[in-house]
């Protein structure tokens, strides 16, 4: 078995847990790669001498934050991902550092699921992509007032929102931006997509479920400044007036490691804060 740890060895924790997470690893005859950079600190083989395609799995050490960066810088990686998580709660990166060993136990022991979640991709009419595992957002950018979008959902027209913006999220993504500007949470186990508006001018203009592979098609309509679209807020690209960005389901799911041990609803839980009891 080969593993990939990434881990940010100038911060002392992380660099000390990443050491700990290698030795016990190597002690049960699995390979421990890392950042070529990395690799030194913590004892690991340098990642450019391993083949991509017989990583088995990849460590991120961090948060859910983290997982996307990792996502997008390596991108060529089709491993899982387990995430340790090494500040708050994320719905992701669900192990916490009190968990680190039995987990890694379970996960050399075969006690977990990978999930296959849906990613997006998107496409601009020059041929600018994108890659998302949780949303990309459509946003007014510097212009001051509220913006037209009109949408067309596999061609056929839905409406034209008056809003600082559009999220589409993917049921992994439902529980971050698009949360938060009131869009419902969907199981990650669902093949859907969240469509929900950013402070819309009008309260009829309400979040849409459409299925994963229904094509988006956002055009800009105002005659303002450009406005922007970020995926998963990191990577960016503009929309001119009378522009379309496009988009679709992407053919590479996001791979997630979920440990037996550990369930979706109980992070959901915690993280909310809900406080129910059973009866």
């Amino acid at each position: 078995m080969i593993i990939a740890i990434f881990a940010n060895t100038s911060k002392k924790q992380s660099k000390n847990l990443a050491i700990g997470i290698q030795e016990f690893l190597s002690n049960h005859g699995v390979t421990v790669v890392a950042e070529d950079e990395e690799a030194p600190h913590i004892g690991a083989k340098p990642l450019s001498q391993i083949d991509p395609e017989k990583i088995d799995f990849m460590i991120s050490m961090g948060g859910d934050g983290t997982i996307l960066r990792l996502v997008h810088k390596y991108a060529h990686l089709n491993a899982a991902i387990l995430g340790i998580n090494l500040g708050h709660l994320g719905f992701m990166a669900d192990v916490p550092i009190s968990d680190i060993y039995p987990s890694l136990q379970d996960l050399i022991n075969g006690s977990y699921k990978v999930h296959e979640r849906v990613a997006i991709q998107g496409e601009t009419l020059h041929g600018d992509r994108c890659y998302a595992v949780n949303d990309i957002v459509i946003h007014r950018a510097r212009n001051p007032s509220l913006v037209e979008l009109a949408i067309h959902i596999d061609g056929v027209y839905l409406n034209t929102f008056e809003a600082d913006g559009i999220i589409i999220a993917t049921p992994n993504g439902s529980t971050a931006y698009s949360l938060a500007a009131g869009g419902p949470i969907i199981s990650p186990d669902l093949e859907a997509l969240a469509l929900t508006p950013i402070s819309p001018h009008t309260i009829s203009n309400r979040p849409i479920i459409l299925t994963a592979n229904q094509e988006i098609q956002i055009q800009y309509l105002s005659d303002y400044d450009p406005i922007e679209v970020r995926a998963d807020g990191l990577s960016h690209h503009s929309l001119q007036t009378g522009e379309v960005f496009r988009i679709t389901r992407s053919a590479k799911n996001f791979k997630l490691v979920s440990l037996l041990r550990r369930d979706y609803y109980s992070t959901l839980r915690t993280k909310l804060g809900w406080s129910g009891k059973l009866r």
